[in-house]
């Protein structure tokens, strides 16, 4: 039970001094608790401890990382280097791709390697820009991926000290679940993006309309009734 069953199923109270929160989900209240479990703490600790991390040029294992990148995504093609025009086939604005990771630092550079490796089917679609009728300035891919790592990180507002969304205490739920929940989280937004992308005949000025139109659906399905991890999302199931 709630400390006060008049805030059941009421949201907005989340921040104002409640312990726990209730919401409807498969018929009956759920208990959503502001204050962590040892186990959601320390992925929640990990998770921020990666979103602080600037990608860094000089760092060898930043180097593997982009030189990981490029093998996942053109396993039949030698890099000439970690400065090379080949990155541009990519989607990052210049030759070298360092440059455009400080919106969102080296999670973003994992996110999309996360994704090569785990969906690669999806991946290589979204790269190659397959299926659908495509804009003539299509959004660049790689630039992004960079970009709704940033929108996930605000959707979910980590950093704040108390839940100011309700998305934010259903997703920590999810991590408690499955320590990869921010990287699944950021396949399903890059399929719904091009999804959305598809659907409204976008060009490249729309790119940011798509993305908050990406962010609204994504919040949606996280509160749905019989959505309690990643998987069940219903845009789940469009990564292959």
């Amino acid at each position: 039970m709630c400390a006060d069953d008049a805030t059941c199923g009421t949201p907005t109270w989340i921040g104002k001094g409640l312990t726990c929160v209730c919401f409807k989900r498969k018929g009956t209240y759920e208990r959503i608790c502001i204050n962590l479990t040892p186990q959601q703490e320390e992925r929640l600790r990990r998770l921020k401890h990666r979103m602080k991390v600037y990608f860094d040029a000089s760092r060898p294992d930043h180097q593997e990382a982009l030189r990981a990148l490029w093998a996942a995504t053109y396993p039949d093609r030698e890099l000439h280097g970690l400065i090379s025009d080949q990155w541009k086939e990519m989607g990052w604005q210049g030759k070298d791709p360092s440059t455009d990771f400080r919106g969102a630092g080296f999670i973003s550079l994992e996110n999309l390697l996360f994704f090569a490796k785990t969906f690669s089917t999806s991946f290589q679609r979204l790269l190659r820009k397959q299926g659908g009728k495509r804009a003539a300035w299509e959004y660049p891919f790689a630039v992004a991926g960079v970009n709704i790592t940033f929108m996930l990180m605000q959707m979910l507002d980590l950093e704040a000290t108390k839940p100011r969304t309700f998305v934010r205490s259903v997703f920590l739920q999810m991590l408690s679940d499955n320590e990869w929940a921010f990287d699944l989280l950021y396949c399903v937004a890059f399929v719904v993006m091009d999804k959305q992308w598809l659907e409204r005949n976008a060009t490249y000025m729309e790119f940011n309309d798509v993305l908050k139109s990406t962010r609204a659906q994504l919040e949606r399905e996280l509160l749905m009734d019989d959505v309690l991890q990643i998987e069940e999302m219903p845009s789940y199931s469009l990564l292959s």
